[in-house]
């Protein structure tokens, strides 16, 4: 291959990468990571279109949607996702498909499927355990995007407004992105893995939280809303007890009782 075309190769390659890592992203985007002018990121990605490595999509708006058209990104297609680390897919959904079939089928292989799915993903957490706990509440989510990344799953988190205003939701949270599953295959025919993995997460983040999208039903990135932890409710600042003897504008109408206490009690609470 000439040396030309090596390049435009390997930046292409690049390009793809970037949107494995980062998930779908914007000409602008990509050109700022991989500090490119627009117009070259644009024409490896009118060839990558042309392969079938990327396809443009409208970019999924969180919260509020502003005026005008949503801006185009580019996503890998599935195509794309078989270059990157799955060579395993086709094992595993057979060996998934074996063990529904030897429970009996049916609800009983469904059950099956998702125990097995409930193991892998728990044997995977403990992995994941330590490095969550250590950090502080406030960057757990992250803690856990991090490990998440080093079994390859390109995993972020940023701040996100609340997922569908759910009533008594925080006002705010987290968003923990994963843009590559290097089981989506699999995923896609048996979604008990996906299950699995929301319910470690929450374990794991000591919160509930919710699944917005998944690269196994079609979606550029898994998604997952982690809430923002509740703030403790203050203190109530307790009410400061008052004396006839410590206030000048204590009230003069009393019961006949405390009118019959002494000026010796007068000081102190009747018992």
């Amino acid at each position: 291959m000439p040396p030309a075309l090596d390049e435009q190769h390997g930046t292409r390659n690049k390009v793809a990468r970037s949107i494995l890592d980062h998930g779908p992203s914007t000409a602008a985007e990509l050109a700022l990571r991989l500090e490119l002018t627009q117009a070259a990121v644009r024409r490896h990605l009118d060839h990558l279109v042309s392969e079938g490595v990327v396809e443009p999509r409208d970019k999924r708006v969180y919260g509020a949607r502003g005026r005008g058209r949503p801006a185009k990104v580019f996503a890998l297609t599935d195509c794309g996702r078989d270059a990157f680390d799955q060579a395993y897919d086709e094992l595993a959904v057979d060996a998934l498909r074996w063990i529904a079939r030897s429970a009996g089928g049916g609800e009983q292989g469904e059950a099956a499927v998702a125990a097995f799915a409930r193991a892998r993903v728990a044997a995977q957490a403990e992995r994941y355990r330590a490095s969550v706990e250590e950090a502080p509440p406030e960057e757990r989510t992250r803690a856990l995007a991090r490990a998440l990344s080093e079994d390859g799953y390109a995993a972020t988190a940023r701040s996100a407004p609340a997922a569908g205003g759910a009533p008594g939701q925080s006002a705010g949270g987290e968003q923990l992105c994963q843009h590559h599953c290097p089981v989506v295959h699999a995923a896609e025919q048996f979604p008990q893995l996906c299950e699995a993995e929301t319910e470690v997460f929450s374990r794991l983040l000591g919160t509930h939280v919710q699944r917005l999208a998944t690269i196994a039903h079609g979606d550029g990135v898994c998604t997952t809303f982690v809430p923002q932890a509740p703030q403790p409710p203050a203190a109530p600042e307790t009410a400061r007890t008052t004396t006839l003897s410590d206030s000048p504008e204590a009230p003069t109408a009393h019961t006949s009782e405390a009118t019959a206490a002494s000026a010796n009690t007068a000081g102190r609470n009747p018992a």
